[in-house]
């Protein structure tokens, strides 16, 4: 049946589904892109709202029978284990990351034969939010492109050099990699996937029901994110050189002239949105970076001052505790241990 071919009767069901997923949580997975993604699927896959798997179907996959808990404490029901599987009968496989990268990349080993075997078979592996981290980590993404959750950039960069990271997009599609920087992205991702899969009227059915007002590009660019709103083009476009640039040695007359204005109108935009010059809102951006860091992840401080373009992890250390009043180790001891 062509894919793009409704049937008149609603009671036709059709012999073969248009496009069939498998979602896979991992442990601590974030409830938002799973509940997004699989939500869209539900309207796309019936007529009217009748949450039947006509058009597309899915199930939920783990390692073993049982439940899968959420970052949230939510848990959602095993349906299918490997063992279960046959991937002829698969044509996506979609990963939840879980609630920090550290722990994600740590589970290579127990899904490392899953996700090579579905990938041999020519399943789509699709990867949100971190779990660019499993599959980079089990070598599912060399000469792959990847879009990531910009909190997760200098992280990953840093733990895989080789995988190229795309630069502002909310999802990339390449070749059968696929990835989601997470969040309600995962609903413009799950659009475009039935787009292709089962035609754009389709895809697009139940938008108004989630109360989403359109599919967003993957080259949307976040508004919150930027603070363009707020701060005007050029400080907002600024902020965004910043973040990408975050490990680098750029200065901010460099990012001034690749913003087309002067570093002392730069310094003048920032004051009169942040009371702070170009430069110390740089700085401050790569110590909450580092702080953030280290409540989210095990690394060492030595790599965590590459990340953010310094090379003396001592220098850092000592910026670090005149900022926030304590070092980073005691930061970890005070607070760490319940963030992790």
């Amino acid at each position: 049946m062509d894919k793009n071919t409704v049937p008149a009767d609603p009671g036709i069901v059709p012999n073969v589904p248009d496009v069939r997923f498998l979602l896979l949580p991992l442990p601590d997975f974030t409830m938002l892109p799973f509940g997004g993604f699989l939500d869209k699927l539900r309207f796309s896959a019936d007529e009217e709202d009748y949450s039947q798997q006509r058009y597309c179907t899915w199930q939920v996959l783990g390692r073993e029978m049982g439940h899968v808990r959420s970052s949230s404490g939510v848990a959602v029901e095993v349906q299918v284990t490997p063992e279960q599987l046959n991937f002829s009968d698969v044509d996506y496989l979609v990963v939840f990351g879980g609630r920090t990268a550290r722990l994600t990349q740590k589970l290579a080993s127990g899904y490392k034969a899953l996700l090579r075997q579905a990938a041999a078979h020519g399943v789509k592996l699709v990867s949100i939010d971190n779990a660019c981290f499993l599959l980079a980590a089990c070598g599912l993404l060399a000469g792959h492109k990847v879009a990531i959750h910009w909190r997760h950039v200098q992280e990953f960069r840093a733990a895989f050099p080789l995988v190229d990271v795309v630069e502002e997009q909310i999802y990339c599609f390449d070749g059968n990699r696929i990835s989601c920087a997470g969040g309600s992205a995962a609903i413009d991702l799950a659009v475009e996937i039935l787009t292709r899969e089962c035609g754009r009227e389709r895809a697009l059915k139940g938008l108004a029901d989630m109360l989403v007002d359109e599919a967003r590009s993957n080259r949307h660019r976040l508004k919150s994110l930027d603070k363009e709103a707020d701060a005007g083009r050029h400080v907002g476009r600024a902020i965004g050189l910043m973040r990408g640039f975050m490990a680098e040695k750029k200065t901010t007359d460099e990012i001034a002239a690749l913003i087309g204005v002067s570093r002392r109108q730069l310094d003048r935009l920032f004051m009169e949105s942040y009371g702070q010059t170009a430069h110390d809102y740089w700085r401050e951006l790569r110590l909450q970076h580092v702080r953030w860091r280290l409540l989210n992840s095990d690394h060492g401080l030595a790599g965590l001052a590459y990340e953010v373009g310094i090379q003396d992890s001592s220098y850092l250390c000592k910026v670090f505790r005149k900022r926030f009043g304590e070092s980073p180790d005691a930061l970890r001891r005070r607070e760490g241990a319940q963030a992790l």
